[in-house]
């Protein structure tokens, strides 16, 4: 279930550096929708999310010409980094891919299996786009 997690923090008098956080006070916790399990509510899937994607896609860090020009582009390549992370990656701790292990699927895809999923007019689109975006 979505649950919103608003972190509060102080004002820390000793902060004298730049970029050092002050510490945190507490937290709102706000359900989205449902009734979701307290003991499941945490920030910890983000935070793990966040430099999986800047380390998997170059689009994601600083200082890189890999930056996508159109919003559908940069819509289209996060789409197919999750497709492929969830689906057809094999991840160490769960010896299978996540989607095997939440029960959604029974197979290992394979990247033809992703791309059969595009309607065919929006695939040759969506190549070209690509090929252009990164010239």
């Amino acid at each position: 279930m979505p649950t919103q997690v608003v972190k509060i923090y102080g004002r820390d008098e000793r902060a004298d550096f730049r970029y050092s956080q002050s510490e945190c006070i507490g937290c709102e916790i706000k359900p989205v929708t449902g009734n979701p399990d307290p003991k499941h509510i945490s920030t910890s899937f983000v935070e793990r999310q966040n430099p999986t994607m800047c380390m998997s896609m170059r689009r994601f860090t600083r200082l890189t010409n890999a930056f996508s020009k159109k919003i559908e582009n940069h819509m289209a390549a996060i789409a197919l980094h999750f497709m492929y992370y969830n689906f057809a990656r094999v991840h160490e701790s769960l010896r299978v891919s996540p989607a095997m292990a939440a029960g959604i699927t029974d197979k290992l895809w394979d990247v033809e299996d992703i791309v059969a999923l595009l309607e065919p007019k929006s695939a040759v689109e969506g190549l070209t786009n690509l090929a252009v975006d990164s010239n």
